[in-house]
């Protein structure tokens, strides 16, 4: 080419250019996406697929092991805006006015999306909607990318007509929309509102979404597809949503009977079981005969009273030592008021923030939570287990079922000699409590109304004296 050639094809060539340059700055910023930034999870699949019953568990497991995390329904945004549902005509795809508000409540979402992730300190945001065309996938892929979210695709495909069935059964049929329906009304207008979102429903692709990360699971975790994991966040996301089921069964929770030391109110320590204690493992066999539970798996800790109170079942049991009870360092077989007495600041630092208190050269309630992850993996596995176990473990494991705060978490009553337990449902877990007729002392501590520091204290704390801790 000429240099005339080339002075009159500049400004096309220095366009180009600069095209090119943008296009590599985007794909360097994209790839320069802080490790920590935020995470958006986007559901996808056709209703009655289990995508909200995955939504909430996911959002229950990652504020349990303290990514604070929030579920965004659309479905809720659509109830909230149209008081009256009337049928599934709503949802053809002719629908203009339908139309309109289904993208107005989803646009309203992921509003709610941004200021929860970019305002509010959000880790985690549960995008839950069918997001079935590649086109709606689209739009929520350069949202995140705008605000600098990675952005992560949990598919749910179920061709299965039973599971289908009993999901409708299971969750839609309790649903607002259908309050004032019978059963067959309810179940035929749902299955209506499937096959609008069918002609258009376009599944995640291996060739063509190839640059998205992703998770497929088919037939409610038959098999599973994973592509582009990209951080820490999602491959946990992945091997979560891997090991769970929708298998019927009951979670059995019990503490060890009581023991010499809960006797005489002193904690920790690996004491054998008291007399009364002995009686109960005894009413505790009894009672797992009775139920007739069938394939049961039997959890203890590693420690002496959960042993002894297991031996008594006449059953094979499984020991784990991440079942142990809380270690509390130098405070090990103390009393309450001995504690108080000898580390007067330390005491008063634990009723300020109970979850996050560590014993000098011992664990806190957050420790433990960590410590317990494979315990909950293992029981999202399993089907029928009895866990046999300690106060601070047994509410570390109930919150999880239970999806409460950590504020809560070390004030949950969990006392001797009662079983709870914990069957599975739609959205949360149907808890019962049953006692075992065997009395026992109470070990609840209440959580302080209010927290009064030692005045005279001028040292720091016990805790920041002590450079090993247990983790």
């Amino acid at each position: 080419m000429h240099l005339i050639d080339l002075f009159f094809n500049w400004d096309n060539d220095f366009a180009q250019i600069v095209v090119l340059g943008l296009n590599v700055l985007s794909l360097v910023l994209r790839c320069l996406c802080m490790t920590n930034c935020p995470t958006l999870i986007v559901m996808v699949g056709l209703p009655a697929r289990g995508k909200t019953y995955i939504s909430k568990k996911l959002t229950r497991y990652l504020n349990w092991i303290g990514v604070p995390t929030k579920e965004f329904n659309v479905g809720q945004y659509r109830r909230d805006l149209v008081k009256k549902y009337k049928s599934f005509e709503f949802f053809l795809p002719d629908n203009e006015e339908g139309l309109k508000i289904r993208k107005q409540c989803a646009l309203a979402a992921l509003n709610d999306v941004r200021q929860y992730l970019s305002e509010e300190n959000g880790h985690v945001a549960v995008f839950d909607a069918t997001n079935t065309t590649r086109e709606r996938r689209e739009t929520i892929y350069k949202f995140g990318e705008e605000n600098g979210y990675k952005t992560f695709f949990v598919e749910s495909v179920c061709v299965d007509p039973e599971v289908i069935a009993a999901n409708i059964v299971q969750v839609k049929l309790g649903s607002p929309d259908y309050v004032d329906c019978s059963n067959d009304e309810a179940t035929e207008d749902f299955m209506k509102r499937i096959e609008c979102y069918k002609n258009s429903y376009e599944t995640l692709d291996e060739n063509l979404d190839k640059d998205l990360s992703y998770i497929k699971i088919m037939d409610v975790g038959r098999s599973y597809l994973v592509n582009r994991v990209m951080d820490h966040i999602q491959s946990r996301i992945v091997y979560y949503l891997m090991n769970i089921h929708v298998t019927p069964r009951s979670i059995y929770l019990c503490r060890h009977g009581e023991s010499e030391l809960n006797l005489k109110g002193r904690i920790g320590g690996d004491p054998g079981l008291s007399v009364r204690g002995k009686e109960f493992a005894k009413s505790l066999a009894q009672f797992i005969n009775e139920q007739n539970i069938k394939d049961l798996k039997v959890w203890t800790s590693q420690m002496k009273r959960t042993i002894q109170t297991a031996e008594a079942l006449g059953v094979p049991y499984e020991q784990w030592k991440v079942l142990n009870e809380i270690d509390a360092g130098v405070c090990e077989e103390m009393t309450y008021e001995e504690i108080q007495e000898n580390y007067p600041l330390e005491f008063a630092l634990r009723d300020q923030d109970k979850y996050r208190y560590r014993y000098p050269k011992g664990e806190s309630y957050e420790d433990l939570v960590q410590r317990l992850e494979p315990v909950i993996m293992e029981l999202e596995r399993q089907e029928n287990v009895l866990v046999i176990c300690h106060q601070a473990v047994m509410r570390c494991l109930l919150a999880y079922f239970l999806d409460k705060p950590a504020e809560q978490l070390p004030y949950l009553k969990c006392p001797l000699h009662t079983v709870l337990k914990l069957t599975p449902v739609a959205y949360g877990c149907k808890v019962e409590s049953i006692f075992l007729n065997v009395e026992a002392v109470n070990t609840h501590r209440d959580k302080p109304e209010g927290l009064h520091f030692p005045s005279f204290l001028l040292f720091p704390p016990l805790s920041s004296c002590f450079t090993t801790s247990v983790s």
